[in-house]
This record gives C-alpha cells, sequence and structure tokens, in this order.
C-alpha cells in the first residue's frame, strides 16, 4: 500500500510531480504555473491582459448546499481578484451521485448563479452530470477569469524590497469555518458559545476578493497573496519565494482573534500554518499602508502588520514567542488530518 497523501503537495514536490509538463510553449504567457501563483496571466496582444484560475469545491458535512454555491464562486473569484483584476466570467463543472437529487442539484446552481451576480460575474459554460463514481456532490473544478489594462495589475511574484507585509482578518479563516461546523457537537462545551459562534459565522468571510479589490484600488500594492493550503505561514514563504526576496514575520505583533485562539488550542493545530482561504496576504509599498488599511477598515475588514521584506536576509524569518527562527517550506497542513478525521466520527 503506497504513502497516504492529503491536500495539494508542497511547492517542491509540485514541482517534482509537474516538471515541465505544460503543453504547447506561448509567448502570450507573462504568469504560467508555479508554487504561490494563484492565477495564470496571458498577454492578449492588444494592450489588455486576462487573469485566470481554477479551483475544485469540496462540500463540508452540515455545510448547506447554497453555501457550498458560494464557495465555488468566491473561491475561485479570490484567485483572480489577488492580480488586482475584478472577475468577470466563469465556468464550472457540477459532478453529483446517482441519489442526489435534482432539488439539491438546483440549490447547488442558483446559489452558484446568485453569487457570480452578486459579484458581476457572468456563467459562460460549463457542465452538469450524475455519476456512479460520485459519491457526493463535487465542483469538480471552476475556472473564473477576467481582463484589464496590461498595466493594471499585480503578480504575487512582485513583492519589493522594503515592502510591508499586511495580513487580513487573521490566521486559519477557512480551517476554523470549516472544522467548527465539522466538530460543534463535539466542543460545543469546550470553548466559549460566542466564540464558537464567531468561528461558525466565518464561513461567509472565506473570500478575498473584497479584500484585494479594495486594496489593489487604492494604490501601492506590489503583489497578493490568498493564504490557503499551508496557512499564512505557507503564503508567506511562497510570496517570498516567487519574489526572491525573504520576509520577517512578527506574529508576537498580532493579536489572534479569540475564537481562532480557542478552537486551535481544543483541536490541537497551529493557526499560522492551516488554511486559510480568506486571508488576504499583501506587499505594499510603505507610503500606502495606512490608507490601504484605512480602506479596508471602512469596510469593515480587520488587518495586522505582519512584517517586512528585506533583501538583506538570507532567509525568511519568524519571530514567535520571542523567538526568530528560519520560515521553512510547509510539508503538510493540519487541517486535513482533522478534517477527514471528523468525517469519521
Amino acid at each position: 500500500m503506497g504513502e497516504r497523501r492529503v491536500g495539494k503537495p508542497s511547492a517542491s514536490r509540485l514541482k517534482s510531480l509537474l516538471g515541465a509538463h505544460f503543453g504547447a510553449a506561448s509567448d502570450q504567457i507573462i504568469v504560467g504555473p508555479g508554487p504561490g501563483l494563484d492565477a495564470a496571466v496571458l498577454d492578449l496582444t492588444d494592450g489588455r491582459v486576462m487573469a485566470v484560475a481554477e479551483d475544485p469545491i469540496f462540500p463540508a458535512p452540515n455545510l448547506p448546499l447554497a453555501v457550498m454555491g458560494w464557495f465555488t464562486v468566491h473561491i475561485g473569484a479570490s484567485d483572480v481578484a489577488v492580480t488586482g483584476i475584478a472577475p468577470q466570467f466563469m465556468t464550472y463543472t457540477l459532478l453529483l451521485p446517482p441519489t442526489c437529487p435534482e432539488s439539491d442539484a438546483k440549490t447547488i446552481v442558483t446559489s452558484i448563479s446568485d453569487a457570480a451576480r452578486d459579484l458581476g460575474i457572468s456563467i459562460v459554460g460549463g457542465h452538469t452530470g450524475w455519476y456512479d463514481a460520485v459519491t457526493i456532490p463535487i465542483v469538480g473544478g471552476v475556472a473564473v477569469w477576467g481582463i484589464a489594462d496590461k498595466s493594471a495589475w499585480v503578480s504575487p511574484g512582485g513583492a519589493q524590497d522594503g515592502d510591508v507585509l499586511l495580513m487580513t482578518k487573521g490566521p486559519a479563516i477557512e480551517s476554523v469555518a470549516l472544522l467548527s461546523i465539522l466538530y460543534k457537537d463535539q466542543i460545543i462545551r469546550r470553548i466559549s458559545s460566542q466564540s464558537l459562534q464567531k468561528s461558525l459565522d466565518r464561513v461567509r468571510q472565506i473570500t478575498v476578493v473584497e479584500d484585494a479589490l479594495i486594496a489593489f484600488g487604492v494604490g501601492g500594492v506590489h503583489a497578493m497573496h490568498d493564504a490557503t493550503e499551508g496557512g499564512v505561514l505557507g503564503g508567506v514563504h511562497e510570496m517570498a519565494s516567487a519574489a526572491g526576496i525573504p520576509a520577517r514575520v512578527n506574529l508576537d505583533a498580532v493579536d489572534v482573534p479569540q475564537d481562532i485562539r480557542e478552537l486551535a488550542d481544543v483541536l490541537a493545530f497551529d493557526p499560522w500554518q492551516a488554511i486559510s482561504e480568506g486571508t488576504l496576504l499583501v506587499s505594499a509599498a510603505p507610503e500606502s499602508v495606512v490608507r490601504i488599511r484605512k480602506a479596508w477598515d471602512e469596510a469593515g475588514i480587520e488587518s495586522h502588520v505582519l512584517g517586512r521584506f528585506d533583501k538583506r536576509l538570507q532567509h525568511c524569518v519568524v519571530r514567535r514567542g520571542g523567538q526568530e527562527a528560519e520560515l521553512v517550506e510547509p510539508v503538510g497542513d493540519p487541517f486535513w488530518d482533522l478534517f477527514f478525521a471528523g468525517l469519521r466520527t
């Protein structure tokens, strides 16, 4: 029996797996496949570029199907929005088990349409079907893209020396939201009712579309990244690797929200290393930081100063508990073991 693998592979494993197997070469590719690169960026040769991204969507137990539909749009759209380009079009593939009633399929389809309309995204194609190989409703892939002027976008690899590293909301947003739903009955007496409700409510924070477009609109943004698998620390490592500039991160300067701290303590996982779709990391010019944070605050989006990019460093450094250590490439995400263990209980 082979080694059990769960979740997205580390950057080094991904490079080993994919190699250079990317089909035909094209001089229109500005940003192609690579670790930490949320979206591809293509030169349309007419003064415009297109950002395009794709993701699968897995439902969580007890997660309403309508919320799964909302996830489908926002998770795909977030990967485009981090380029500063507004998502405009999408396709998706809905795969259903033979026992899934058409009414459930209708709920998912309708919620996807509603969420797309709210973001100004047109659904232009896809695929829907019932198959024996499918055991639960799954969006096998959602592709989202948007078009903008060739000068009006940023890459996750665009961080510059001296940039300030900003973070919205907090760490482990997606982990906390989904694990609080999955483990609700086991943890209801182990954390405060206020914290549990706050964690459950974070399900609607699993998006960075607004965070990213607000920041880009203010100006001074050089790079943005959605902190997905590997969490905030994984996201920082990916941004630094893509830019070729190390970062110094000070976790001691960030007050982790109480509900996140409580759930992480109860379920024994590191919130800084757990998947955090909904947490936006931004590399910004120092003179733009106050204006970006003010704009987020006016939109009701909490933010923190996490660190700074510094080319004088030999490697990424993280300060935690008064100690500094090298920030190494993450090799796994604690969310997945907890998630699948929860499914078995």
